[in-house]
């Protein structure tokens, strides 16, 4: 398939071009923006398990779906047949949301010749044996590392997407898009305590790099490391307190608590805790909240989003000042703004939508190891597990999988079952000290939203957050 990032998807479904155009723009005409979204994708998992290949699994798919916008209406037809009569079908069911109306066509995408990836199929090379053998040393080396790790479970996944974006005026856009993760987790026992540890690692681009002995035998490291450390943990205490958010993973909490809150649609709906508070201060000062979808390689970066408008850096909080939402094209239109590169679907059975790619903190200007020293009695919550957020009202929970008690400025015995417990608008006014050691994470991230799931990037620096309710089991 190596043919496809040179070959246009339109050819190589043997479709007249000029054809498949007057298809578009007949199903589009007198709507207010629209487009025919094609997708051709691979993917490859192969999972080791309890000493064995447990799964290892390659799917093909492609098809089409053509949307008609029409105001806050949508019409949409996809099909994984990728032919000119159920081109015409879709042509005519998006039509009738639109029969009568006459609206004026959004104008295209601005081109860009920025490229963030290459094009090279990450399921082309390592082979299948060579796959399998590798996560089979992963097993052994992790099993090595110390006689308490009793499970180990590691797994090596790829995808390569090719999309064409055409809309009425024959503009055409495309992306070829690769996508690697590697993912290592461990179970380590002592008597009849277990405690799990994970580490995952991924990007836009081949296994290459991602497969040297010296990245993989880091992640397997890190999650050893993990989950002995649990081994030991302490029940964690319980009440409002103090707490020191580490660097890159922990931003997950930052995405989920408020970069959802600052997508267009939430805030055209009035659905979101940031409605209405366009140019007022929602942060401490000295918080700048940034989507930034043009980092090179990295698992949220798009060179093109899937509406064919260019990602930006888009900053949303400035210095503690609300200064942008997330947007794409029809939510934009709606709300009078421009769109930021954030249009963004699942595959090409799914409408877009305004997402997140990679969202962070900036950095600021303190040294970590003050900030945990300021701490007289608090947590140090180094990862995080699952979570949930109410994007209205912005409140939120998520569970550490790996923390520390802080006691007089230093970090002491590990925690169990500690839970941050809180409202992502109003704890943005308790970051009282921002750290100089911004990271991004390392490349695990996938983002949920109406039932769609996309690839994104979190980060920040360490943080202060004052008067924090922690959830605990002691």
């Amino acid at each position: 398939m190596a043919e496809t990032a040179s070959l246009s998807l339109v050819d190589r479904a043997g479709l007249d071009r000029g054809r498949i155009e007057r298809i578009v723009a007949d199903g589009l005409l007198g709507a207010d923006d629209g487009e025919l979204f094609l997708e051709y994708r691979q993917s490859e998992m192969l999972v080791f398990d309890n000493h064995r290949l447990k799964q290892a699994t390659f799917d093909t798919a492609q098809g089409f779906g053509l949307r008609a916008v029409k105001g806050e209406a949508v019409g949409y037809a996809h099909a994984s047949d990728l032919s000119e009569p159920s081109l015409r079908r879709a042509a005519e069911a998006v039509r009738a949301v639109h029969r009568g109306y006459a609206g004026t066509f959004a104008a295209p995408p601005p081109r860009t010749n920025i490229r963030l990836y290459g094009d090279d199929n990450p399921l082309a090379a390592p082979g299948f044996e060579a796959k399998a053998k590798l996560l089979q040393e992963i097993d052994a080396y992790a099993r090595a590392r110390d006689p308490r790790v009793k499970q180990v479970s590691a797994s090596l996944g790829a995808t390569w997407q090719v999309v064409e974006i055409i809309r009425p005026d024959g503009t055409a856009y495309r992306d070829v898009r690769p996508l690697v993760r590697v993912n290592v987790s461990v179970v380590a026992a002592s008597g009849d305590r277990q405690e799990a540890g994970s580490y995952g690692y991924g990007g836009r681009e081949g296994f290459a790099r991602f497969l040297e002995s010296g990245q993989w035998r880091h992640a397997v490291d890190e999650a050893v490391r993990q989950a002995l450390v649990n081994l030991e943990s302490v029940p964690a205490p319980a009440g409002e307190m103090d707490v020191v958010l580490g660097p890159g993973w922990p931003g997950v909490m930052l995405h989920e608590a408020v970069g959802h809150g600052l997508e267009g649609d939430f805030n055209r709906k009035k659905t979101s805790a940031f409605a209405g508070l366009m140019g007022q201060r929602v942060a401490a000062p000295g918080v700048t909240v940034v989507d930034d979808g043009t980092l090179a390689s990295r698992r949220g970066s798009l060179s093109i989003d899937d509406e064919g408008t260019p990602t930006n850096c888009t900053v949303l909080i400035e210095d503690g000042i609300l200064v942008g939402y997330m947007q794409d094209r029809q939510n934009a239109r709606l709300m009078g703004m421009k769109p930021t590169g954030n249009g963004r679907r699942e595959s090409y059975a799914h409408v877009p939508m305004p997402r997140m790619t990679n969202t962070y903190m900036r950095a600021g200007d303190r040294d970590p190891a003050e900030i945990i020293a300021s701490v007289k009695n608090g947590i140090y919550a180094v990862n995080f597990g699952g979570g949930q957020v109410d994007i209205t009202s912005g409140k939120y929970v998520f569970q550490c999988t790996e923390a520390y008690r802080i006691e007089n400025g230093r970090i002491g015995a590990p925690l169990k079952g500690a839970m941050l417990i809180g409202n992502g608008p109003t704890d943005l006014h308790r970051i009282s000290m921002i750290g100089n050691d911004l990271a991004l994470d390392t490349g695990i991230g996938t983002c949920g939203k109406n039932g769609q799931g996309v690839p994104v990037g979190v980060g920040q620096p360490t943080l202060r957050m004052d008067r924090i309710t922690v959830g605990g089991t002691a």
